[in-house]
């Protein structure tokens, strides 16, 4: 079964504050976006002015150069997940085992050119995969969905993994992509731009959960 991840990308803590209240009405899992300034080009808001309601399950996506300099401050905030890039160069597996041993999900995630063969270890070590086509640091990007074919050689690696998607997820692509193998739907722009998301969000919840056509 798959879900839809609503993202959260802002700046400032008045956007931060704003976008937890659009979405507080509708959503069970969310995706938030931290940035250096560096990995990608924007600055995000900094782990420590993170909140969000209890019963949320929160994955953190880290796009970060130097992942030693936040792995502490994020299990700090006892997310549900928290994924780190590949592109890094950093060795991820040590960094994957003390957020496990913290109780915490770990996920790497992957940009358009990385082969997943090429960084296999890690991505048995991981509870979560993330497909990342999406432009880094902003809303929008288009969903490749030739991508799809990484999701297959993803699960030869690691047949139990989570599969999630965060790039130009729309209604018109959402079912695709699960039928693909797809498992989290991180939506960005389409619910985050949207005058009225909690439609835009069911929706896309009714898109994924329709039966295919065999």
């Amino acid at each position: 079964m798959s879900i839809i991840a609503p993202a959260i990308l802002v700046e400032t803590d008045e956007q931060y504050k704003a976008s937890i209240e659009r979405l507080t009405p509708f959503v069970q899992r969310v995706h938030i976006d931290i940035s250096d300034g560096e990995f990608a080009p924007v600055f995000l808001v900094e782990p420590e002015k993170l909140w969000w309601p209890k019963e949320w399950i929160v994955d953190i996506h880290a796009m970060v150069m130097h992942p030693m300099d936040y792995v502490d401050r994020l299990i700090a905030l006892k997310p549900h997940l928290i994924t780190f890039h590949a592109e890094t160069g950093v060795n991820l597996i040590p960094i994957m085992e003390k957020i496990k041993k913290a109780g915490i999900k770990t996920g790497i995630a992957l940009l358009k050119p990385t082969v997943p063969v090429t960084i296999a270890d890690a991505i048995r070590a991981a509870d979560h995969v993330l497909v990342f086509t999406g432009d880094l640091g902003h809303y929008g990007g288009s969903a490749s969905l030739m991508q799809l074919e990484k999701v297959r050689l993803i699960k030869v690696i690691n047949p139990n993994v989570e599969i999630g998607w965060d790039g130009g997820v729309s209604v018109d692509n959402a079912f695709t992509l699960t039928q693909g193998g797809v498992n989290v739907l991180n939506v960005g722009g389409a619910i985050g731009n949207s005058e009225d998301p909690a439609s835009v969000y069911a929706t896309l919840v009714r898109e994924i959960n329709k039966q295919g056509v065999i």
